[in-house]
Order: C-alpha cells, then structure tokens, then sequence
C-alpha cells in the first residue's frame, strides 16, 4: 500500500510522517511518534482513554486516521506539562486529589478535562460530569476525578496560574 507524507504539528513540535490510509491517529502517535500516553482501550470510541486534544476539540484517537488530520495540531498527554517539567494544574489536581488509581484513563480524561475546561473555566460538578460522560474509568467511582477537574478549575482561574 502506498504511503503519503503528512504533517502533524504534536505538543508544538512539527512533525512529517509517512502514513497509510488506513493508518489509525492512536497507532501514528504511539508507535511511529513514540508518544504512549495515550491507550488504547476499546478501539471503538466508548472509553476515551485514546483522548488528545486536535485542533481545539477533544478527540477519540482511536478510530480516526491519521491521513484525516494531516496539518493539525494535535495535543497529548506528554504535552500537558510546563517545559521546565512541572505538571500542568490537572495533572496535578488528579494527584493531589486521587483522581486515578490504575492510571489506564488518566491521560484521555485529562485531555477531555482540559478541553472542557477551555470551554468552560467555571464549571459545576453537573457540568463537569457530563462533560466527561463520554470517558470511562473503571477504578475510581468518578468522585475524585471530579473533585480534581474542579480543584484544577479553580486554580486556572487563578492570576498566577496563567497557562
């Protein structure tokens, strides 16, 4: 099968690659551009632990093909973090809170949080939980993932907290 050369810019970095039609988003960014924090769960769209931010959406990574987002600026998980390394307020909202426990829908409910979060800089706990309606996680019960969407919340619309 041929291949075609598309452009994707991943957490602010360009990047060519050369892709099958049939090549799926979530098997471009973990095996061809090592960028594994995204899983892949379900492969069906129900879970949402293949989560990234595109072009200011949140998408479901893992039926999408990669020749579909040729010219996009795709965010993920690994690009949350501040430069010098520090996390970003979700990332550190879910730790303080316990907002996982096995960590395997941690990355898609953060980019999902993130994007609602955009959204809406303000949101209730309703809000917030049907905004994550569409990421599943099986260890937590939710609560806390909730509380650290909302903690992060606040502190994003804190001055200092600029991002």
């Amino acid at each position: 099968m041929a291949k075609k050369l598309i452009t994707l810019t991943v957490n602010g970095e360009k990047h060519e690659v050369a892709v099958e039609d049939r090549d799926l988003l979530i098997h471009v960014l973990r095996e061809k551009l090592r960028l594994t924090g995204a899983h892949i769960g379900c492969e069906t769209t129900h879970c949402g632990a293949c989560t990234v931010d595109i072009d200011g959406k949140s998408i479901k990574s893992c039926t999408r093909f990669a020749v579909q987002h040729d010219g996009a600026s795709i965010t993920t998980i690994e690009g949350m973090a501040h430069p010098d390394g520090a996390l970003h307020a979700l990332q550190e909202a879910f730790r303080q809170e316990h907002g996982l426990q096995c960590g395997f829908c941690t990355p898609g409910m953060i980019m999902r949080a993130h994007r609602l979060l955009q959204e809406n800089p303000n949101p209730t706990e309703e809000e917030v939980r049907y905004g994550i309606a569409g990421n599943l996680c099986r260890c937590t019960g939710y609560q806390n993932i909730v509380k650290a969407i909302l903690v992060a919340a606040e502190k994003l619309r804190q001055p200092e907290a600029a991002e």
